[in-house]
């Protein structure tokens, strides 16, 4: 399912983004330029990280943090683990990361 919407940054407090358990390292590095930006403009943003097994959400988490570490501006963010784990009745599994300055 494709959903397209659209919203003005200004009018959300915090601004929230998700990456599909399919999705391969190249939107990882489209989300990491993204995020960069966003936090230019916001004090925080939060992203969910999902996949088909357990080890999915927290491989994507890390290659996440080392691609937006090679930025100048990524070495001073901060990373608070949210919630994770399964949804019941699925074979999804997803970690809520925040990522702020």
């Amino acid at each position: 399912m494709r959903l397209e919407y659209g919203f003005e940054l200004s009018k959300v407090e915090i601004p929230r983004f998700s990456v599909e358990a399919v999705e391969g390292i190249g939107k990882l590095f489209t989300l990491a330029a993204l995020i960069l930006n966003v936090l230019e403009a916001k004090d925080r943003v939060e992203i969910v990280f999902h996949g088909l097994n357990p080890e999915d959400p927290e491989t994507k988490i890390a290659a996440f943090k080392e691609i937006v570490g090679g930025s100048e501006a990524g070495g001073d963010l901060n990373y608070q683990p949210g919630l994770g784990g399964r949804v019941s009745g699925s074979s999804s599994y997803f970690r809520w990361i925040v990522v702020s300055h």
